[in-house]
């Protein structure tokens, strides 16, 4: 009977860690929606092609090739749209309204990208910051183009 109840124990123990571990997953930031040519997510070092419904995380770069272009849906519903020889990293991304946490920063690296704000520029607008190489925008629900030359 000892037996019996140290293997429930145990079980129970790995079951409470599978939860635990599948709970701290990260949640995607949103979603690719359109990949042509060139293009890429820049994760943890390596470069992944990037394609339609491909996930997208805080922290993860997207980055295009001379040929590529890249759509990218988060999920407040802001959209992101790189052209070519362009790269725009999502250095954080916060979207649970339900809570209160709110947060996005985007790093306009270098290129030619468009970028429409969806529903956190409406519920928080000074959590959103858009950095480029020379500049901080805030955002106020605003559709804006941006050019970063080298």
């Amino acid at each position: 009977m000892r037996a019996f109840s140290r293997c429930v124990g145990a079980l129970a123990f790995l079951l409470a860690m599978t939860s635990s571990a599948y709970a701290q997953e990260k949640m995607p930031a949103g979603r690719i929606k359109v990949a042509t040519g060139a293009a890429f997510i820049l994760r943890g070092g390596a470069a992944v092609p990037a394609r339609p419904g491909d996930a997208v995380f805080a922290s993860d770069s997207l980055q295009t090739g001379a040929s590529g272009t890249l759509g990218v849906t988060l999920k407040d519903d802001t959209r992101l749209s790189l052209g070519p020889e362009s790269e725009v990293r999502l250095e954080r991304y916060v979207f649970a309204p339900d809570s209160g946490a709110l947060g996005m920063v985007l790093n306009f690296v270098r290129g030619v990208a468009g970028y429409i704000s969806g529903r956190m520029a409406k519920l928080a607008p000074d959590s959103i910051r858009l950095e480029t190489p020379a500049a901080i925008v805030g955002v106020r629900g605003t559709t804006l183009a941006v050019q970063v030359e080298p």
